[in-house]
């Protein structure tokens, strides 16, 4: 069993983190929270919504710390 699906399996809900995984064409990543988990997959909460990837696809995924706070927008006259 390797050590991204041990993690994936043991993290709680509402972990912030980055997971590789396998697509068509190569790699991406999905950055975000984790929202649910089955036997055969999990979702990720990202910015631009929610992503479902399989357990099989997965290359690496690991918790990160929780995204810094967004800065005010400057005015500009």
């Amino acid at each position: 069993m390797n050590s991204a699906f041990e993690r994936l399996t043991r993290l709680p809900l509402g972990t912030r983190m980055v997971v590789r995984y396998r697509i068509e064409l190569g790699f991406t990543d999905a950055l975000g929270d984790l929202i649910a988990r089955d036997d055969h997959s999990i979702s990720i909460a990202t910015r631009t919504g929610n992503v479902t990837i399989m357990f099989d696809d997965v290359q690496l995924a690991k918790a990160v710390p929780p995204a810094p706070p967004r800065r005010e927008r400057r005015f500009q006259p």
